[in-house]
Parts: C-alpha cells; sequence; structure tokens
C-alpha cells in the first residue's frame, strides 16, 4: 500500500504507543504517520488522504472526540477508531460517539495485536 490512499494516521501523545501500533499495522503492510498532538493530527490530514485514524481519547491540547469532529470535518469519509486508556467501551460518551457515526469503533487499552488488526479490517 504505497499510494497515500492506503496511509494510516496514528494520533496519540505517548510515544510508545505510536511505536506499537505502527509495528503492528507496517507488519501487516499498512503505511502509516503519526501525530503527538491533535493540531498535528490536524496539519497531516490537510498533506495526506487518510484511510482510517487510530484516536487516542485523551490528547495533550485537545480531546479526542473533539480531534474526531474536525477530522471528520475534513474527510466525511475518514474511518476512526479510538484507542483509550480512560474511557471504556460502555461509557455514555463512546457509545453516543458510536451510534452517531463519529466513531466506527473503540478499543481499549492495552489491547491485543488482534484487536488492532480487526479494526482496520471491517
Amino acid at each position: 500500500m504505497s499510494d497515500s490512499t492506503g496511509f494510516i494516521l496514528i494520533v496519540d501523545d505517548e510515544p510508545d504507543m505510536c511505536w506499537a501500533l505502527e509495528h503492528i499495522l507496517s507488519k501487516s503492510g499498512y503505511v502509516t504517520h503519526k501525530a503527538l498532538t491533535g493540531q498535528e493530527a490536524l496539519h497531516l490530514m490537510q498533506a495526506h488522504h487518510f484511510r482510517s485514524v487510530f484516536l487516542d481519547a485523551k490528547l495533550q491540547d485537545m480531546d479526542g472526540l473533539e480531534l474526531a469532529r474536525s477530522l471528520r470535518l475534513q474527510d466525511p469519509d475518514i474511518k476512526i477508531i479510538m484507542v483509550s486508556g480512560y474511557f471504556f467501551r460502555d461509557d455514555l460518551s463512546i457509545q453516543k460517539a458510536l451510534s452517531q457515526g463519529l466513531i466506527h469503533g473503540f478499543i481499549s487499552k492495552p489491547f491485543l495485536q488482534e484487536e488492532i488488526l480487526l479494526a482496520i479490517q471491517r
């Protein structure tokens, strides 16, 4: 997947988490870009077409759901998967975001490699 339509954006303020996601996805042939802040993610969205985003729920510069709304405005078709150690799947804000289609999936930290690969293949 060398063209930009195959890019996956990883947004997390923990470099080790970005590395883990990059490693899992690159082993399966995906091309990734990472952003450590919401602002960096918004900048990358202007430069590239991403098919999917793995998005941390809590970033240092903005809330993950707020960033999801901004990403969705830039690309209504982008697939956003929330990854969080802060929220749980049954939290009201996550359930609302899922039901409204703001995010397409939710994965709790710590996660299994298979969860990441299944989320991207759906």
